[in-house]
């Protein structure tokens, strides 16, 4: 396959769980998705995702579609301001939000997370639940089932022309079938917040991670959505026990990394003196 427009995959933000989002030893400010001329898209704007944005000069006018997964501030919580930006300072109604009921309507444990004015001021609304479709452009964007605290929490799995399937988990637990969603993804992002030997309901740890990668076959495997057991060198020491564990490919993102996903992908480490790593994926 000939990938002839790259796509970009900031991780403005790595961080998951509230202790986390509170002292902000890890950044919750989502990932931005983008590929010129087909697809600028924020998914899962949490606290820091306006600032971050435009730290890593990712013009929040740019947006056109906004991905909240969930009911939970760490994952929505900058949501609104970027809608707003999204709307060129609501001026022009235009883009895409593609959420569950809890973010859009509420539900009988949290939410509703964006207001109906703001909901107001896009070009269109999906909502969805596990298996229902929305499009961005020509990018299929699927439900899968996430089993979180908040019942319609979904994760997402992106069809992305000349690049192919990037699945996003979201916040779950590891449930019978959850591996079929994502089987032979080109790239697989897995919300992981607690460490091997940590578990912890409704969410994965890196053993759960790895259960779900050997039954999946994804390509190549990033890990986000961090807890306070994966601080320092933590996240990229479990990464590399996975890799050898499953035989995939496996990062743990940093704040502020980017992935570049062409015939092959690009991994560059924000850390200094660290060396861009190649996956033939």
């Amino acid at each position: 396959m000939s990938h002839s427009k790259s796509l970009h995959l900031h991780f403005l933000g790595t961080g998951g769980g509230r202790f986390v989002m509170v002292t902000q030893r890890r950044r919750t400010a989502g990932i931005r998705l983008i590929q010129e001329d087909t697809l600028n898209l924020h998914l899962d704007p949490g606290p820091g995702a306006l600032i971050f944005s435009n730290w890593a000069r990712l013009n929040p006018q740019g947006l056109d579609g906004i991905l909240v997964s969930h009911s939970h501030p760490d994952h929505y919580c900058d949501a609104e301001v970027l809608i707003e930006g999204m709307s060129h300072g609501t001026t022009e109604k235009r883009g895409l939000v593609a959420a569950p009921r809890s973010v859009l309507r509420g539900n009988d444990v949290c939410g509703p997370a964006i207001s109906r004015y703001h909901q107001g001021l896009v070009s269109e609304i999906a909502e969805l639940s596990p298996d229902r479709e929305a499009r961005l452009g020509q990018v299929r964007i699927r439900a899968t089932k996430a089993v979180h605290s908040d019942p319609d929490a979904i994760g997402f799995l992106m069809d992305i022309p000349d690049i192919g399937e990037i699945g996003y988990s979201s916040d779950t637990a590891l449930y019978e079938g959850i591996e079929d969603y994502y089987r032979e993804t080109r790239i697989l992002i897995l919300c992981t917040i607690r460490p091997r030997g940590s578990p912890l309901p409704l969410h994965l740890s890196v053993d759960d991670a790895a259960k779900l990668v050997t039954g999946a076959k994804p390509r190549y495997v990033l890990l986000t959505g961090f807890g306070m057991g994966l601080f320092g060198d933590k996240a990229a020491e479990q990464a590399k026990w996975m890799e050898k564990e499953t035989g995939v490919p496996t990062t743990a993102a940093e704040d502020g990394m980017e992935i570049r996903v062409g015939d092959k992908i690009e991994v560059k480490s924000q850390k200094r003196g660290t060396p861009t790593r190649t996956i033939e994926a």
